[in-house]
C-alpha cells in the first residue's frame, strides 16, 4: 500500500508542476497601426535591461557594430499591407525581418526576405531588400524593456521608433497617397452617371489635399445640389468661399447651414457655421 500511495503522490506532484506558468522573460508584442490606405504590424520580443546597458562600444550586451535581430527570441517581423516608403526606397507589401546594426553616430536598418530565420541563424545578404541608415537619438529618460512604436502618425507619413535604455532610433516611413487619390477622384468623377457622393468626397480632396480652391467650390457646389438637405455640406461649402474671399457667399452658405442644422437638430453644426459667420 505504501509504494501505491508514493506512486499516487508522484503523479499528483508531476501534475500540478506541470500546471505551472510562468511570464516569458522577453514577452511577444504585436503592434499594428493603420497608415496610409493600409496597415502597419510588428510583432517582436521585449528583453528587459535587468541593469544592463546595450548598444557600448566593445560591450557584451547588444554591442554596437554587431547584427542583431532587433529584439529577443526571433528575428523582429514587420508586415505591410500597402507599399511604403523607408530610407530613399519603395517597399512593397508583404511580410518582412528587420535587422539593425546599432552605432554610436549611425544605425544601420536591414529590411530582410528571411522570415523563417530563427534570430540571426538563417540570415543571407542576398535576402536583404533595403539597407539604409539612421542617426540615433538620446532619451531624456530610459526605457527598462525594449520598445517599439509607430509614432508622429499623420496621412502620408509616421515614425517606427526603437527605444531602449536610453536610445531612441526613429526610422521615417511614408506613402504617396495624392497622386492615388487623385486618380481615384478622376475616375469616379468621369463616370457615367457621376455619383452625387462623389462630389463631395472630390471637394474634401481638392480643398485639404490638392488645395485648388476652385475645384473645390465647383464639387461642392454640385454636391449641395445633389443634396439640398445636408447642412454639413453647406458648411463646407462656406468654408471653402471663405478661404476663396467671397464673404458674402460663405455667409449665406453658413447661414444655410445653420437654418438646415437647426432643423435637424444638430446643435454641433449649429455652433460650428455660428463660429464661421463670427470670423467673417
Amino acid at each position: 500500500m505504501k509504494k501505491i500511495s508514493f506512486a499516487i503522490a508522484a503523479l499528483l506532484s508531476l501534475s500540478a508542476t506541470a500546471q505551472i506558468r510562468m511570464p516569458q522573460p522577453s514577452p511577444t508584442q504585436r503592434v499594428i497601426q493603420d497608415f496610409g490606405l493600409g496597415q502597419i504590424e510588428v510583432i517582436y520580443s521585449r528583453p528587459a535591461l535587468k541593469g544592463r546597458i546595450p548598444f557600448k562600444e566593445k560591450g557584451d550586451f547588444v554591442p554596437q557594430g554587431s547584427m542583431w535581430r532587433t529584439g529577443a527570441n526571433s528575428a523582429t517581423k514587420l508586415r505591410f499591407s500597402d507599399q511604403v516608403m523607408m530610407g530613399g526606397k519603395l517597399i512593397d507589401s508583404g511580410l518582412y525581418v528587420l535587422y539593425t546594426i546599432p552605432g554610436k553616430d549611425y544605425w544601420e536598418i536591414i529590411i530582410n526576405k528571411g522570415i523563417t530565420n530563427s534570430g540571426l541563424d538563417g540570415y543571407k545578404t542576398s535576402e536583404d531588400v533595403h539597407r539604409f541608415t539612421v542617426k540615433p537619438e538620446r532619451n531624456s529618460t530610459s526605457v527598462e524593456s525594449f520598445t517599439i512604436q509607430i509614432a508622429n502618425v499623420l496621412a502620408e507619413s509616421c515614425d517606427l521608433q526603437l527605444m531602449w535604455g536610453k536610445t531612441l532610433v526613429s526610422i521615417p516611413m511614408s506613402v504617396n497617397l495624392r497622386d492615388r487619390i487623385r486618380a481615384s477622384v478622376e475616375k469616379a468623377l468621369s463616370a457615367t452617371p457621376v455619383n452625387p457622393a462623389s462630389y463631395s468626397a472630390a471637394a474634401s480632396f481638392y480643398y485639404e489635399w490638392d488645395k485648388d480652391l476652385n475645384k473645390a467650390l465647383s464639387n461642392i457646389s454640385k454636391a449641395t445640389e445633389a443634396n439640398p438637405k445636408a447642412f454639413w455640406l453647406f458648411l463646407q461649402q462656406a468654408r471653402i468661399q471663405k478661404d476663396l474671399g467671397d464673404k458674402a457667399a460663405a455667409k449665406a452658405s453658413a447661414e444655410k447651414c445653420v437654418e438646415l442644422a437647426t432643423a435637424a437638430k444638430n446643435d454641433d453644426y449649429v455652433r460650428m457655421a455660428k463660429d464661421l459667420l463670427k470670423g467673417l
